[in-house]
């Protein structure tokens, strides 16, 4: 047996150059990087996401695209329509180089310029509303689970009530009688503003219990006993230690409500109630090819293919993140 190796006095034995190397490589990672990672591996989520960017870019930039692709939104080409049906004059709705998804029925509209246009109003009320009712939800949930006692009772008793509200009916009667000018607006500066104000407004108890069920959970953390011993006050502790743990599920609820939004503003358009024409809107668009479907369904198809994509995207985006987010998840 060979003899051990003799060291000089306060010299260290070296680690080799391999664990040298793999240390350098070793690094903590935020949950954000965590997140980011399961997130590259979904490439379902990504391509949800990614056109979710796209429709988003086509919003900002509809007047820039309608004027090197389209036509002005609201400009009648009559002389494309066949007097005898009123249906466009050519194949598949009148789809050619200048109109690639057709016209309208009657009046000859560009309906590939009434969609992009349409994707503002969408996005707008949707994004809008979304960000109404994340933000009562959060914050009366936060205060609910907190503070608990008969605080809790009367914002949980507040949720059931919303909650049993009946939102569509109210909002049909609510969006029929918006006068033409109110609160500084009109028009439909006006009634956007108030459909935003009813979706976002009467939405917020479903965000508002998911926060409170994760708040009860939180609040009796390590970490916020830690907050309260050295003597940190109520603000810091919701602003401090309790919010920024909450913003993944606000997040990933954020993402699947904006979806449901789009549909409701959709529908709403639909019933006659929503913006009002001229202005485009996807719902709108529906409801006036309900009745030309039979000899005209190409006038049918393009915004009810952009209502299904979009909320279809937004969909797949929100299950992936709500995965990425989930400590759980492997």
């Amino acid at each position: 047996m060979s003899t051990p190796l003799e060291l000089e006095p306060g010299a260290t034995s070296a680690p080799p150059d391999s664990v040298l190397a793999a240390g350098k490589g070793i690094e903590g990672r935020s949950l954000g990087q965590i997140a980011w990672s399961r997130l590259k591996r979904d490439k379902v989520a990504l391509g949800g996401g990614a056109f979710v960017l796209f429709l988003i870019v086509v919003a900002i930039c509809a007047p820039l695209i309608v004027g090197v692709l389209g036509h002005p939104p609201n400009e009648f080409h009559q002389e494309l329509i066949d007097p005898n049906t009123q249906i466009p004059i050519g194949p598949y709705g009148g789809m050619s180089r200048d109109f690639l998804f057709g016209l309208e029925p009657v009046n000859g509209r560009d309906i590939f310029s009434r969609v992009v246009y349409g994707a503002r109003i969408s996005l707008l009320i949707a994004f809008f509303a979304t960000l109404l009712s994340v933000v009562i939800g959060t914050v009366l949930g936060v205060v609910a689970a907190y503070f608990g006692g008969a605080v809790d009772t009367v914002i949980s008793r507040t949720m059931d009530v919303f909650l049993a509200f009946p939102l569509l009916v109210f909002a049909l009667a609510l969006a029929g009688v918006v006068p033409d000018q109110a609160f500084g607006l009109k028009g439909d500066s006006l009634r956007i503003a108030v459909i935003i104000f009813i979706i976002g407004f009467f939405n917020w108890p479903y965000i508002g219990r998911i926060i409170r069920g994760q708040t009860l959970s939180l609040r009796e953390r390590e970490f916020v006993d830690a907050a309260r011993s050295m003597g940190a006050r109520t603000p810091y502790i919701l602003f401090k230690e309790l919010l920024p743990n909450l913003v993944a599920p606000i997040l990933v609820y954020a993402t699947l409500l904006i979806p449901s939004n789009i549909l409701f503003e959709a529908g709403l358009s639909f019933l006659g109630v929503g913006v009002q024409a001229p202005t485009a809107t996807w719902g709108g668009m529906l409801s006036d090819a309900a009745q030309w479907y039979q000899i005209d369904p190409w006038f049918m198809l393009w915004p009810g293919l952009a209502i299904f994509v979009t909320v279809l995207a937004f969909n797949l985006f929100g299950d992936g993140l709500r995965d990425a987010l989930d400590p759980r998840s492997r």
